[in-house]
């Protein structure tokens, strides 16, 4: 049977077996065991890897403080936000939207776009990738933290350009483009 037009259900195929190999992962962003990172002026947790949903996607808690969010940039992989909570000012493709708490936003892939917290109050939202990789990215140009909540740690400017460069450079491994 064809799909009625306009739909992107996929046709109909065999369901696979059941991959055994594959586990349940259930995360909490207060687990002592979550990985904490402070990217951007802000701290992501890690809620749920590539490793653990076969590459498809990846799940991040953000909490973005006044003033926090990356520069403009660009990948080639969907990503999308639902504030939980304050709002987020969202430059996309030159143009500025807000979005606040319950608000869903997808980014395209390749489309040039950022986002930051103007507001007086920290935001926090979730952010999916698909397919994974972005949490890879922030692994590898991050700070560790303590906890969801910790603030970033107090870096100089010497140690803030450092990371800077560190995310230039591997920006491309991680099919991402900075733009500023």
């Amino acid at each position: 049977m064809a799909n009625p037009a306009g739909t992107t259900t996929q046709p109909a195929a065999e369901i696979p077996a059941d991959d055994l190999t594959r586990e349940l992962t259930l995360a909490n962003p207060e687990d002592p065991k979550s990985r904490h990172i402070s990217v951007a002026g802000g701290t992501y947790t890690i809620l749920v890897t590539g490793k653990e949903t076969g590459g498809r996607y990846s799940l991040i808690d953000m909490l973005v403080p006044p003033g926090g969010g990356p520069p403009p940039h660009r990948h080639d992989f969907e990503e999308m936000f639902t504030i939980l909570d304050g709002e987020i000012e969202l430059t996309f493709r030159g143009s500025t939207y807000l979005a606040g708490a319950g608000s869903t936003v997808n980014i395209p892939a390749n489309a040039p776009h950022a986002f930051r917290n103007v507001s007086d109050k920290p935001a926090r939202m979730l952010c999916m990738c698909t397919p994974a990789g972005q949490e890879e990215f922030f692994m590898a140009v991050g700070d560790p933290v303590g906890s969801r909540t910790a603030p970033p740690p107090k870096l100089s400017d010497a140690e803030r350009a450092e990371r800077m460069q560190r995310a230039k450079s591997l920006s491309a491994s991680y099919r991402t483009q900075l733009l500023a």
